[in-house]
């Protein structure tokens, strides 16, 4: 994977599969980065077919009938690249060629009904947008190297420029220009979550307090399970050096986990 960590990059290649340059771009990154809006905008004009949600192999290739030699997303679906023949398809539609050829063998009658053939070719060029890219089998793996692999982390203050450009809420922006440090997975939703609350009459800087436990919450929880350490010490260091916080922090919290004591790698019984 390539790691970009501002959106002026992802832009850059944003743009250029926009031109045509790419026949396969996979863009992986964090929830609430705005990913699928960053590819919206790029394909303004509305030549695109916009697969996501509940998708299915089948829905997608009557989908990618309808909009033959359009640029295609397909945003968050999983359970396509999960399944064989979500896969047989990705890989005939992301072939290198300029024209693909689509197939589908099953479902004939439901193909007849909506006039669909069983085969059909395509100039489409494809984007996948995940929030947790996987290499589930070698079918996976073999589309992986057929595109450009983007690994987008943008840090929190990136991520907070980008929202200067649209969140009108200057008390809320300004108050999270002031306690970035405090964000340590970066997203867009804070600032919209924040302003509901404010919009409430509610406390919107808990935004962050739950962020800030739930990290911590995270870190406890992995450094528990791990057997790379084989003492409390030792998790209670790496704890402290991840920035956790303090020992007495990691107590605290390991005890609302519930996780008993640990001395050697395993839960006392």
């Amino acid at each position: 994977m390539l790691r970009l960590t501002t959106y002026e990059r992802l832009d850059e290649y944003l743009r250029a599969f926009a031109q045509g340059h790419f026949h396969l771009m996979i863009l992986v990154g964090a929830g609430g980065l705005a990913k699928s809006r960053s590819v919206r905008a790029v394909l303004s004009d509305g030549k695109a077919c916009w697969i996501e949600g509940n998708a299915t192999p089948f829905g997608m290739y009557a989908k990618l009938y309808r909009h033959r030699d359009e640029f295609v997303v397909i945003d968050d679906v999983d359970a396509l690249y999960a399944d064989r023949s979500g896969v047989r398809l990705l890989k005939c539609l992301c072939q290198t060629e300029e024209e693909k050829s689509v197939a589908w063998h099953t479902d004939a009658r439901s193909l007849e009904r909506q006039g669909i053939p069983r085969e059909f070719t395509t100039k489409s060029r494809a984007v996948i947008i995940s929030n947790d890219w996987k290499t589930l089998n070698k079918n996976v793996a073999a589309l992986q190297d057929r595109g450009h692999v983007l690994l987008f982390q943008p840090s929190a203050a990136e991520v907070h420029a980008q929202a200067g450009k649209w969140f009108d809420d200057r008390e809320i922006y300004e108050w999270f220009a002031t306690n970035l440090h405090r964000i340590h997975e970066p997203s867009m939703r804070h600032y919209v979550r924040a302003r509901e609350l404010k919009a409430a009459g509610m406390d919107w800087t808990e935004v962050l307090a739950a962020e800030a436990e739930n990290h911590r919450a995270r870190l406890i929880a992995e450094l528990v399970a791990s057997t790379a350490y084989s003492s409390t010490a030792e998790r209670v260091k790496a704890f402290v050096e991840q920035g956790g916080g303090c020992r007495a922090t990691f107590f605290n919290y390991r005890r609302k986990l519930g996780d008993g004591n640990w001395t050697s790698g395993k839960p006392s019984q």
